[in-house]
């Protein structure tokens, strides 16, 4: 499997039907984030699932428990600024990696909504990685 083809054909059809998507996707938030390759520099989207935190969005850097982190999480790292797409919603904001307290309460939220977030961590834990948490906060 493409991921680069499977996100391609998620964005299309995110932007479409005005945020809602099929498949494995049905009824799950999603998000779509444009960002800077920290590598290439160039413009990058990535559609993902997401909990609320406040007026914050959270993303999970999980890519489904895999020893490595998903190349979004370093493009977030070395670039913060991004556009965020929920909906038919676009804003600009920030991503910010969440630390220890933060990290854990924010994790703990969204495998609670999605629990396949728990068997993530765990399959990641047996790789030694601890699975980064971004919140994403709005630009006034």
């Amino acid at each position: 499997m493409d991921i680069t083809e499977v996100n391609k054909g998620v964005i299309e059809e995110f932007r479409a039907n005005g945020g809602v998507c099929s498949g494995w996707l049905e009824g799950a938030p999603v998000v779509l984030v444009t960002m800077t390759g920290a590598k290439s520099g160039r413009e990058l989207t990535s559609p993902l699932v997401y909990s609320t935190d406040g007026d914050d969005l959270v993303i999970i850097a999980s890519k489904a428990g895999a020893p490595e982190h998903p190349n979004w999480y370093y493009n977030l790292v070395a670039n913060p600024d991004v556009t965020v797409e929920v909906g038919t919603d676009k804003w600009e904001a920030t991503a910010h990696l969440c630390e220890e307290d933060e990290r854990a309460r924010l994790f703990a939220t969204q495998a609670a909504l999605m629990d396949n977030f728990n068997d993530y961590e765990k399959s990641a834990a047996e790789h030694g990685r601890v699975i980064p948490v971004f919140r994403l906060v709005r630009k006034s």
